[in-house]
């Protein structure tokens, strides 16, 4: 996803682009931003001449003393919700001075290398071999957590993790090994939590096998807290009408103001607000507009376009906030987009997305006849429930995520 547009122009370092942001009044005065930044900023000096495409070792660094500078230990940012990590992560990543850098959503990362793994596991001993994994003494080693490592080093010297939680088993039996690999390649990792290091995956199953990872963690990485009373997004959010009806020029003019006020980004400038992605399993989503983690969407191209269950969460998990404009009064005759409907708000409400929306109606008179009115009440309840004060002060996650800590 490239939502990262905005920053563009704004800085040549974090400290640059948030001084500007100040300048602008797009930030307030927040003493523990500012601390976060000079790290960041201080992390981005080291990075400059930094190239992790020269190996640190082997006969030919050695012979023309061509070594890689030794790389800079990562950061564990963590704090509550609304406090501003994403953005200041965002700041160091778009203006991180090296080539080879990526910024994912943690549970997508996760995916990737689940989705790795299991192919190294499918490749002929020769194919393993063809492609440099020749590992152990028969070079048909079953350990695939160092070649997947190494595969993710080379594309990445700077690896951005938003929202890092483990809640999966599987995830945290693999994790330490796999951070382990990825450090020992030169692989710099920066990563927001709501969690600091010792409560991650509390109560988790298994977790004394986990905690060797905690350690490592505290050990490697330096660990920055980012707290404080104020819930900015939820500051933004407090006394907007987020279901706005009928959808006429007064519903979209205050929906126009409503992300005016979220991103400080005017939506009727193409220039000033940036289009986006989502990939969902090699394809791309189109995103009419997308910025600081808000996205705006039309029901048209949600729910009257084939799209699925991992295409919503997909995006429900690369945006906080979501913008539906001109959501219809359904019946029999749009049962099918009545059903996206209905996918789409279970998965927005499980993973706490907060929505906005101009609608025709209220929720409760969307959808009053047809056999799918039945399904719907379980929708109309949720939709209702997302407009609460208690909703919206919910983390951006999985409500199973959140439950796990």
């Amino acid at each position: 996803m490239n939502d990262l547009a905005w920053v563009e122009g704004l800085g040549e370092g974090p400290q640059d682009v948030y001084d500007t942001l100040r300048a602008r009044n797009e930030v307030r005065p927040d003493p523990g931003q500012a601390e976060v930044v000079a790290h960041l900023d201080a992390l981005h000096k080291m990075l400059i001449g930094f190239d992790c495409a020269i190996p640190d070792r082997g006969f030919l660094s050695r012979l023309f003393g061509r070594r890689r500078k030794a790389p800079p230990r990562g950061l564990y940012l963590w704090g509550g919700v609304g406090r501003g990590k994403s953005m200041l992560m965002d700041l160091f990543f778009a203006t991180a001075p090296v080539r080879q850098k990526r910024r994912v959503h943690f549970h997508e990362f996760m995916q990737d290398v689940h989705r790795r793994l299991d192919d190294w596991r499918k490749m002929t001993p020769d194919a393993r071999k063809a492609q440099g994994y020749d590992k152990g003494t028969d070079g048909q080693s079953d350990d695939p957590i160092v070649p997947v490592a190494k595969a993710l080093a080379c594309e990445a010297c700077v690896l951005c993790f938003d929202e890092f939680h483990v809640t999966d088993v599987a995830d945290a039996m693999i994790l330490g090994r796999l951070f382990k690999a990825l450090l020992d390649e030169g692989t710099v990792i920066v990563a927001t939590s709501n969690r600091p290091p010792d409560d991650l995956y509390k109560d988790g199953l298994n977790r004394q096998l986990f905690l060797p990872v905690i350690a490592m963690l505290k050990e490697r990485f330096d660990v920055l807290g980012l707290n404080g009373p104020t819930d900015y997004r939820l500051e933004r959010m407090r006394g907007l009408d987020t279901w706005l009806s009928p959808v006429n020029e007064a519903s979209t003019m205050a929906l126009r103001r409503v992300f005016f006020r979220l991103t400080d980004r005017d939506v009727d400038n193409p220039q000033d607000v940036p289009t986006g992605t989502v990939e969902v399993m090699g394809r791309e989503i189109f995103v009419p507009k997308a910025c600081k983690g808000v996205a705006v969407f039309s029901f048209k191209r949600l729910c009257e376009k084939p799209l699925g269950a991992a295409d919503y969460l997909a995006i429900a998990r690369s945006f906080h906030t979501l913008i539906i404009v001109a959501i219809p009064i359904m019946g029999a005759s749009k049962r099918n987009e009545a059903k996206r409907f209905n996918t789409l708000i279970d998965i927005l409400y499980e993973q706490n997305v907060k929505l906005l929306a101009s609608a025709e109606a209220p929720p409760e008179k969307l959808y009053v006849a047809g056999d799918g009115a039945f399904e719907f009440e379980r929708t109309v309840s949720r939709l209702l429930e997302m407009q609460s004060e208690d909703y919206l002060k919910r983390g951006h996650g999985s409500l199973q995520a959140s439950r796990a800590y």
